[in-house]
């Protein structure tokens, strides 16, 4: 399993004509070279993609988590007409492929005159469009004792207050896990920048380390390798600070407390 890692590790530091010669992991020759190529060897810094990436990334989690634990709340806590019957119809798109709902999408934000901008992998993320973590934190939220919602109702808590006072300190690990998933799926999507984006500029890091690659053969894998190594780094990071509450939050999940 750590061995592609550990070659393309390896492969970043290696000159050129040793990429695909030589056996051994440990280059003949230590060389930062792809590194600088890679970083400014586009049109567009790659630092930019690195910045894009993380303004999609950050904006992604923050609306998620704020309106999938929103929509979780209705679900779990309030009593409202057809509840049973909404729930069972978020749950019925998780069934839905992404590609099955890409061209009505399209066709929407084109009319809107969001492409080529990060509208359309921002916005959606802001409506409660991800089922997954709406269903997780619905089972979350259930394990939640009610007694708690009806003492606080019984003080004069709205139900907006007892979701911000109450429900979201108590639901600390789902929203972690709910976090760490959105960030990474959203720093490792390349179908979406690709179908929305077409200036390099707007470039996410997977869109970056495809233009290393070149159909005429005029590719730098020793920068694409460099900076592959690079794009993994937040990711890592991300993971080892919330791994705790992500397991927490996986684990808790619909059990009953």
């Amino acid at each position: 399993m750590l061995y592609p890692l550990l070659w393309m590790l390896s492969a970043s530091f290696r000159p050129e004509n040793e990429i695909f010669n030589a056996t051994s992991l440990w280059p003949s020759s230590w060389s930062l070279d792809a590194y600088f190529r890679g970083w400014n060897g586009l049109r567009v810094s790659f630092g930019t993609f690195f910045i894009n990436s993380f303004i999609i990334s950050i904006l992604s989690v923050i609306g998620n988590v704020a309106a999938c634990s929103m929509a979780a709340f209705a679900f779990a806590r309030l009593e409202f007409r057809g509840r049973r019957f909404w729930f069972a119809m978020m749950l019925m798109t998780l069934m839905l492929p992404y590609q099955v709902t890409l061209i009505p999408q399209y066709v929407l934000f084109l009319n809107l005159g969001w492409v080529n901008t990060t509208l359309p992998l921002v916005v959606p993320k802001f409506l409660a469009a991800d089922a997954f973590f709406i269903f997780l934190m619905v089972q979350f939220f259930r394990g939640i004792p009610k007694e708690l919602d009806e003492a606080a109702v019984m003080d004069g808590c709205s139900p907006w207050r007892v979701y911000w006072k109450i429900m979201l300190p108590l639901s600390t690990p789902v929203l972690a896990t709910a976090a760490i998933f959105t960030f990474i799926w959203t720093w490792d999507d390349f179908f979406g920048p690709l179908i929305y984006l077409s200036d390099m500029r707007q470039y996410t890091v997977m869109l970056g380390l495809r233009s290393f690659t070149d159909s005429t053969g005029l590719s730098d894998y020793g920068g694409l390798f460099a900076m592959s190594v690079l794009s993994l780094v937040p990711i890592f990071l991300f993971f080892l600070f919330f791994q705790r509450l992500l397991i927490e939050g996986i684990a808790t999940t619909g059990m009953k407390r």
